[in-house]
Formats: structure tokens, C-alpha cells, sequence
């Protein structure tokens, strides 16, 4: 498998600096146009490098993000390289949100990226299903400090979206804390805010 390092670039779409695969980022965001934008080219770049991508949609429908890509010009592949999934679906597959099932759901997804032939594979899913009181979505912070140890040995490039209008303060300083890097203004930045997995859960399981 592909090591989570510098060797193997790959690119964004809205900035245009590759970085890492495996890279774990957030967009908080206020504008859903912006983040439209961002996301839209995020995917493109992903299915014009031949990855496999896949999309969890929460505030819209699987056919409304399709339309959404496609008014964008991004041609989406018949091949199985594009899939759209309903979020609380996919992080929730038993009803419940257990972390430990999503982060193997990641790393099955990694595996068949590889196994079929892809040489990366990125996902972007809306977080919103975790504000409907579905039972284990408080552990969600959790699961995404252990996202990042699961990127060193199977580096799915990813952004989480969470609506600044919708999320408390305090769970958007958890989301800081949880990704090493964060898109601000359509760049991707260094967080300054991000603590290792196992410091941050100490903090996370003393309160």
C-alpha cells in the first residue's frame, strides 16, 4: 500500500499545490456556494487523476449532487470511479455510529481503490447527520482523531464539511483539533489548533 508521505502527491483542484495522499482536512464553513466550489473541484481533481471517489451527502440528495457536479463541467464515470452515498448511512450503517466500524469502512475503501487498480482514493462527506441525535454521534470526534492514524497505512485523502451555522463553538474547536490541516479561503493551511490522536483523546475523555 502507499505510504502516507511526500512521494505520493496528488491534486486538489482548488489550489494548485498538490499535497499528500492521505491528507485530512476540514472545511468549516458559512457559505454554501464556497464550499460548493471547493468541493466540486476537490472531486474533479480526483476523478481527472483516475482515483477512486466518493461522495456522503447529507443536506442534499445523491441526484441533487449530481446535478450539482455536472453544472459544474465535471464529467462524472460510468466505471464504479464515483460513488454517492447517504452520510448517516454510511457512517451509521448499524443505526448506530460506532467509530470503529467507519474507520474499517475506510480502510476496505482504500483496499479496493488499490485492489482495482486506482492509484489514490479521496472521499468528502457532510457531517450534518451527526446534529440528529442518532445514537454513538457524540463519539464523532473521536473517530475522526483516529482517522488520522488510519491515513498513515491506508491514505484515503479527505475532507469533512461541517456548517459553521449549525455546529456549537465547541464542537468547531473539536473539528481544529482532530484535522492537521483545514481549508481556509479555498487554500489549504497547516492547523495550529491540531493535536496528535492520543493527546487529544486523553483531553477528550477527561471532560
Amino acid at each position: 500500500m502507499h505510504p502516507n508521505n511526500s512521494t505520493n502527491l496528488t491534486p486538489m483542484g482548488f489550489t494548485p499545490k498538490p499535497f499528500p495522499a492521505g491528507t485530512h482536512m476540514c472545511l468549516i464553513y458559512s457559505d454554501d456556494f464556497e464550499r460548493r466550489t471547493i468541493i466540486g473541484k476537490f472531486l474533479e481533481s480526483g476523478l481527472r487523476a483516475k482515483e477512486k471517489v466518493a461522495y456522503f451527502a447529507d443536506a442534499m440528495k445523491p441526484e441533487e449532487v449530481r446535478a450539482w457536479l455536472q453544472n459544474m463541467g465535471v464529467g462524472l464515470p460510468c466505471n464504479g470511479g464515483f460513488s454517492i452515498g447517504d452520510a448517516a448511512n454510511t457512517y451509521c450503517s448499524s443505526g448506530a455510529f460506532v467509530p470503529e466500524i467507519m474507520l474499517q469502512t475506510l480502510r476496505e475503501f482504500y483496499g479496493q481503490a488499490i485492489n482495482e487498480g486506482y492509484p489514490n482514493a479521496r472521499v468528502s462527506g457532510e457531517m450534518a447527520w451527526a446534529l440528529r441525535s442518532i445514537p454513538g454521534s457524540d463519539r464523532l470526534m473521536e473517530y475522526e482523531a483516529l482517522v488520522n492514524e488510519v491515513m498513515v497505512t491506508h491514505p484515503v485523502t479527505a475532507i469533512c464539511q461541517y456548517d459553521a451555522n449549525r455546529f456549537s463553538g465547541a464542537t468547531i474547536l473539536d473539528v481544529l483539533k482532530v484535522h492537521p490541516m483545514m481549508v481556509v479561503h479555498g487554500q489549504i493551511a497547516h492547523n495550529p489548533f491540531y493535536m496528535k490522536p492520543q493527546d487529544f483523546l486523553k483531553d477528550y475523555h477527561r471532560r
